[in-house]
């Protein structure tokens, strides 16, 4: 029993100092997406607040964090450009809608469709975003105000703290696991750079993160048709990214860690979350890879992480913005560094010459359109790249057998799919002219799968009539005779063989 219990103490403590971590590393990241959408950086600190604490209380995948994020911040300047922030927050509580409205209809395993390419392309681009993201922590603002890259020694200062950074990330865990290598460098190197009096950036010269507990606020926003036709495309869009983001970082813990997340419940967790931020003023947001990762690294493997985090970071701005405030974001940068370090599949580069030349390119593809778009886009155009490689694939695999019967019939034994792709090699597979006045076309293997395969055959059964000869079907699934209804008289099936097919249902989903 005092065993059993110790485990326990031990497990909460990796949770807790994890989530600390997850949380000072938050503050920079919420700012900078607050800062990316338009807004107030509170904005961005509340949404990554109580997205947080609610998924992490309700439907999180154990161990996933979510929060403000890049992908959503980027849909969401416009809107706020061009209708002010209220609208953004009545589009955040839409976009919830919509999201538990998915989870509650069980479409979240439709997520185990996304081929493994796409995956490692999605996880490679997101390892590049997000260390495109650490850049502008490269800038400061110059005499005349604007914006230009460090020289000289606050370059220096910044890169030295950075190595040191990572070094700690990577040095510490071969020799213990107490306390996380991020805290450690965080608690550490804010120290010396305080107690040392060294100049350099820190949390304070971003933004202040100085506020009160997020109030409740009912969107001002007239609610009428014209309110909804403004925020409802922004809503489907942002509610797609989000779940979209959520899902595939589900998918990459549960490889991580060797368990598996529910894709429904994780959806209704982040709807519900969106909803209750839009009634409290934050922008919305989703799960996060990058703090993620840092949370597992970081012995952070229940919920009680993600709940850790979000009260640490409510914390901070009541009670301890000076503090939070001096930490220096060299090192903050340099724990995300490690995050891509840890986040880009580097096996990538061996599979190239080893996997399918077609699957390399939808990885590098999705990978480019995640950097230079968005995810949604990029795992859409993975999907479809996907299934069209697929097609192109299977549509090479049918061909047909004929056997001659001593009664003078020609059978055609055919094998492989028969679909859209495939149509045209297959109506080259036939001579109606030549063939005998009886012909049987037996599908025990293959398969109709589509109204395409269905105008194929009628177009064929034409040929054949037009030639004064009959043609047959044999050896149909069900599914494919309730597709060649509409052929009627054309078809003549042979229902004693049929082989039957039944659709898998995942419970766990």
């Amino acid at each position: 029993m005092f065993t059993l219990y110790t485990k326990h103490m031990w497990s909460a403590k990796d949770d807790v100092l994890s989530g600390l971590t997850v949380a000072l590393a938050l503050v920079p990241e919420a700012v900078a997406f607050a800062f990316v959408a338009g807004v107030h950086p509170l904005v961005g600190l509340y949404a990554a607040f109580m997205v947080g604490l609610i998924t992490s209380l309700i439907g999180g995948r154990p161990g996933m964090i979510s929060g403000a994020t890049g992908a959503l911040a980027v849909v969401m300047v416009a809107l706020v450009a061009q209708h002010g922030v209220e609208y953004l927050f009545a589009t955040v509580v839409l976009m919830g809608i919509l999201q538990v409205i998915f989870g509650l209809l069980k479409f979240g395993k439709f997520i185990r469709m996304v081929p493994y390419p796409v995956m490692i392309g999605f996880v490679n681009g997101l390892a590049i975003v997000i260390f495109l993201a650490q850049l502008p922590q490269f800038k400061v603002a110059g005499e005349d105000g604007v914006l230009q890259w460090m020289q000289g020694v606050d370059l220096y200062m910044m890169l030295g703290l950075i190595a040191v950074t990572m070094a700690i990330m990577h040095f510490l865990p071969k020799f213990t696991r107490a306390v996380p290598a991020g805290l450690a460098a965080i608690v550490g190197l804010s120290a010396v750079v305080i107690l040392g009096g060294l100049d350099t950036k820190t949390v304070g010269d971003i933004a202040s993160i100085k506020g009160d507990f997020p109030p409740f606020h009912l969107p001002d926003v007239p609610v009428n048709l014209d309110t909804l036709y403004i925020i409802f495309p922004y809503a489907v869009v942002l509610a797609a990214i989000g779940l979209i983001e959520s899902l595939l970082t589900m998918t990459v813990i549960d490889e991580m860690t060797e368990t598996r997340g529910q894709g429904n419940r994780v959806s209704i967790g982040q709807g519900t979350s969106n909803i209750v931020t839009g009634f409290f003023g934050g922008m919305g947001g989703c799960a996060m890879i990058g703090q993620s990762m840092i949370n597992i690294s970081s012995g952070g493997l229940r919920n009680l992480s993600g709940i850790s985090a979000a009260l640490f970071l409510l914390s901070f701005i009541l009670f301890a913005s000076p503090l939070i405030e001096m930490i220096p974001v060299a090192v903050l940068v340099g724990i995300m560094f490690m995050v891509v370090i840890g986040t880009f599949e580097w096996g990538t580069f061996n599979l190239i010459n080893k996997i399918p030349k077609e699957d390399a390119f939808v990885a590098i593809l999705v990978t480019v359109v995640t950097v230079f778009t968005d995810l949604a886009i990029a795992v859409i155009v993975g999907v479809i790249a996907m299934a069209l490689v697929f097609a192109w694939k299977n549509a090479k695999h049918i061909y047909a057998i004929p056997k001659d019967l001593p009664t003078g019939e020609r059978v055609y034994e055919i094998h492989g799919p028969l679909f859209f792709a495939s149509t045209h090699r297959f109506n080259d597979l036939f001579d109606p002219k030549n063939d005998p006045d009886e012909v049987i076309f037996d599908f025990a293997y293959s398969r109709v799968a589509d109204y395409s395969a269905i105008e194929a055959i009628d177009n064929l059964a034409e040929r054949y009539t037009k030639e004064g000869k009959n043609l047959h079907l044999r050896h149909l699934s069900q599914e494919c005779k309730a597709l060649l209804e509409k052929a009627g008289s054309l078809v003549e099936v042979n229902i004693k063989e049929d082989p039957h097919y039944h659709i898998a249902d995942d419970k766990l989903a």
